[in-house]
């Protein structure tokens, strides 16, 4: 079964290479037996060309180019000012725990001094 179904499908294929074949054949004959050559330099005068007439800048505008380039340069400041602001509040933090850790050792020194002079006094 699985035999016969081949060969159906076999002899259906080529006649279907067949029919493409016989409505080919007239644009085949049309066709020009040597192809054309292949030119360095025609195909750079080509690409020249080419590149010509694409011309990439024409819709460019100097205006709308400023405006891209002052608005990117704005957020770049205002990243570096958000990263000197916090920078600046962890130096103000520092500096008032310092400030914290000096005062409570002002009244243990203050402590110290008076029993230093309560030694000293006279008797």
């Amino acid at each position: 079964m699985a035999g016969i179904f081949a060969t159906i499908v076999f002899f259906g294929s080529l006649l279907g290479i067949a029919v493409i074949l016989f409505r080919k054949i007239p644009l085949l004959v049309e066709l020009p037996e040597t192809p054309k050559k292949f030119t360095f330099k025609k195909a750079i005068l080509e690409f020249k060309a080419k590149i010509k007439t694409l011309n990439p800048f024409k819709d460019f505008s100097s205006e709308i180019f400023l405006q891209k380039i002052l608005s990117k340069i704005r957020i770049f400041v205002l990243r570096i000012e958000n990263k000197i602001a916090s920078s600046l509040q962890k130096l103000r933090e520092r500096s008032l725990r310092k400030k914290a850790k000096e005062n409570d050792n002002y009244w243990q020194e203050l402590k110290k001094s008076t029993k230093e002079e309560g030694k000293n006094l006279p008797e």
